[in-house]
């Protein structure tokens, strides 16, 4: 698949709330996933591989009490890059409520996502 095709296939999953799908789907097995520096103890931080993508999106999943709403833009295509702007309004366990917004870059090598990172205002 080419970077156009993975984008919209990543956004279509997103969308549905399939991230797990879209990772099994999409990404290498050698993929890294990379958040804002300085976060606060305990957030989930980088990790490297797939098992541990999927490990750290089923804490993030495991700290959510309910989603709220969301949306994802279409992507933006440069290259082998590409990004979205996500947002998603959540009440987390013990944290409460919280609507966050980011904007997600990717990079696609041979036909899979091999890196994503994280932009996002820290509050």
């Amino acid at each position: 698949m080419n970077t156009l095709t993975i984008a919209k296939r990543l956004v279509e999953l997103c969308r549905e709330g399939k991230y797990e799908e879209a990772q099994n789907e999409l990404y290498a097995d050698d993929a890294v996933s990379v958040e804002m520096e300085g976060l606060p103890e305990g957030a989930m931080g980088n990790a490297v591989g797939l098992p541990a993508i999927r490990e750290k999106g089923r804490r993030w999943q495991e700290s959510v009490e309910a989603v709220h709403g969301g949306e994802v833009s279409d992507p933006v295509i440069a290259g082998s890059w590409f990004s979205v702007s996500m947002r998603i309004d959540v009440t987390y366990k013990g944290r409460g409520r919280a609507d966050m917004r980011e904007i997600a870059v990717y990079r696609v090598r041979d036909g899979k996502i091999v890196h994503e990172q994280f932009f996002y205002d820290m509050g």
